[in-house]
């Protein structure tokens, strides 16, 4: 009983002591945890820094009138701003700074686009620099030509704005159908390019007047007209001999004397350059003469004197005389220099006849038609006489 009563007090103690344990406080714990909780203590440049809310800016009840436009208004406009860049677009941009192989252009990208020196200019001659075709803080449109890469970064040009704006001014000159002055650049076995608006036109070479295409031709500057413009195939064809003939024929006429230099012969006739235009010498225009051996006549090389009766400006054709300034039938065969000393004098007789025989014939055509109106008029009265005895004839009866 009284063991049983000992084991009974010993397992108690021992539950007293599992269920409360023992709690050690010590001055140094107490005053750690004292810290931790107290709150840190803001200095006086904290507590200001706190209360500091930016620049106070004082805004009068007008500005909004004055300027236009009102603050919620400039916040729809930036949100309505579209800051995305796509292949094609043309933005403004300004350059900053040359690189290798080219130049970078803020164009207000989150990161600068790059201007390849290819795509500077449309026209470059060989060995250009960058630094040559722009200038730094240069401020103009690009035209955006790739994404974005790894780093955020455009590819810009210059020539495909100044290659679409040169076609624009080939197709405003071709509408105008204007003579222009073009520089060659190079030629070929076919002809030879011109530069035209910074586009290479190609001239065949049986449009080239007075010359053959050859390398003496580099560097010159013709007068050209246009032949073909084709946009959709990149094609321009161009003539200088149409340019040259249609500006000789607007100050020839009828009737001119002009100087000419005998081509080739045919057994029609003579072909006779004159100021950069073939004109043809038909055998029944030399001489008032028959002529039977053309070549005792003529010969290619020879420089002769001729008036022009008749010409087509549209497809720059030329009719040409000889006969007409010949002083007496046959001088062209017998003595053609005595033609030529007096060709001036000769021509200006002829076209005084010529003018005499034109006022005959137009008084003549004058005449003619005057005669037939009073015939008419007196067929008129006579019908008008019969009518009227016939009237009166049915009234008496």
């Amino acid at each position: 009983m009284k063991l049983s009563i000992a084991l009974l007090s010993l397992t108690a103690g021992v539950s007293a002591f599992t269920t409360a344990p023992l709690q050690i406080s010590s001055p140094s714990t107490t005053s750690l945890q004292s810290t931790l909780e107290k709150p840190k203590q803001l200095t006086r440049f904290d507590r200001i820094k706190a209360k500091y809310k930016g620049p106070q800016i004082n805004i009068s009840s007008d500005v909004e009138a004055e300027v236009g436009f009102s603050y919620s208004a400039f916040d729809d406009a930036v949100a309505a701003t579209d800051y995305s860049f796509n292949r094609n677009d043309v933005v403004k941009g300004t350059v900053v700074q040359y690189d290798k192989g080219g130049c970078i252009v803020d164009i207000g990208a989150k990161a600068s686009a790059f201007l390849p020196l290819q795509e500077a200019a449309l026209i470059q001659d060989q060995g250009n620099s960058i630094e040559s075709l722009i200038e730094i803080d240069e401020e103009r449109n690009f035209e955006i030509i790739s994404e974005e890469d790894e780093n955020g970064q455009l590819m810009v040009s210059i020539r495909r704005i100044q290659y679409r704006e040169a076609w624009d001014q080939v197709v405003a000159k071709q509408e105008t159908d204007e003579a222009f002055d073009a520089e060659c650049v190079s030629v070929n076995r076919g002809g030879a390019i011109f530069l035209v608006e910074g586009l290479r036109a190609f001239l065949p070479g049986s449009h080239l007047t007075g010359r053959l295409p050859d390398e003496d031709l580099i560097g010159q500057t013709l007068p050209l007209k246009f032949l073909e413009v084709n946009q959709e195939e990149n094609k321009l064809v161009v003539s200088n001999r149409r340019a040259v003939v249609e500006a000789q024929m607007a100050d020839l006429s009828r009737g001119d004397v002009i100087d000419g230099l005998v081509k080739a012969l045919k057994p029609y006739g003579a072909f006779v350059e004159v100021g950069g235009m073939s004109g043809l010498l038909h055998i029944s225009q030399i001489s008032m003469d028959r002529i039977v051996d053309l070549e005792k006549v003529l010969q290619p090389g020879q420089k002769i004197k001729c008036m022009i009766i008749d010409h087509d400006k549209v497809n720059g054709r030329i009719a040409l005389s000889t006969k007409t300034l010949e002083l007496e039938p046959g001088d062209m065969i017998r003595d053609p220099e005595r033609v030529y000393d007096n060709a001036d004098e000769t021509a200006r007789i002829y076209l005084e006849k010529q003018e005499a025989e034109r006022k005959k014939r137009e008084a003549s055509a004058k005449d003619i038609v005057l005669g037939l109106g009073d015939a008419l008029d007196e067929l008129g009265s006579n019908e008008s006489s019969s009518d009227a005895s016939d009237n009166l004839d049915s009234l008496l009866s």
